[in-house]
């Protein structure tokens, strides 16, 4: 009889904890199989330089969320934390802050093609790994009561760039794609598995 192992067995010594709201990224971690708990600090300065380049963003942020767990972390805890920009031409488009800005976010999008970049932090006593994944997405032009209709249905102000490629906009909007799905939607999880393997 063959016993099947989780090939990610190397982990189960740790208890690992993922520091984020999204119910995405809860989502995808979970299809990897993996049992986690949740735990979120809230009131982290997520603030960064003003000089410093636009792919080096989410990485940077995830640093600074993982320095903070770091504190107050267990023996064998293993954190990961992770931050989500879309960056459009030098502008970085972060979460909106209200219906308008959510428009504004959209209409910049609509028609031409933007980078989304995640961030991710893998940090234990004696560990951290720092890692980024791009996905280059294409969209369609989108009509002012396109946009509308997304933002009043959906109400998409805790994702980066005002929008959510799993939901209708992404239905009518991506015309195309290069790069990991999975890393719009929050968290590249095919690269977060490769990483986690590598841990002893």
């Amino acid at each position: 009889m063959v016993i099947m192992v989780h090939p990610l067995k190397n982990i189960e010594r740790y208890d690992v904890v993922l520091a984020s709201n999204s119910p995405r990224r809860h989502r995808l971690l979970g299809q990897l199989g993996v049992n986690f708990a949740v735990r979120v600090l809230e009131g982290i300065d997520e603030s960064y330089p003003d000089d410093l380049p636009v792919d080096e963003i989410a990485a940077y942020i995830s640093r600074k969320k993982a320095a903070v767990y770091r504190e107050t972390m267990g023996e064998n805890e293993l954190v990961i934390t992770a931050d989500t920009v879309v960056v459009c031409g030098n502008m970085v488009l972060g979460k909106p802050q209200n219906a308008d800005d959510a428009y504004s976010m959209l209409r910049t999008l609509s028609g031409v093609t933007h980078k989304v970049i995640t961030g991710v932090t893998i940090t234990g006593k004696n560990v951290e790994k720092t890692f980024s994944s791009v996905t280059e997405v294409d969209f369609a032009e989108l009509t002012d009561d396109e946009i509308a209709y997304y933002i009043d249905t959906f109400k998409p102000f805790d994702k980066a760039g005002a929008y959510g490629i799993q939901e209708w906009i992404g239905c009518i909007g991506v015309t195309g794609m290069r790069g990991s799905y999975y890393n719009v939607m929050g968290l590249p999880i095919q690269k977060l598995y490769r990483e986690l393997l590598t841990l002893i």
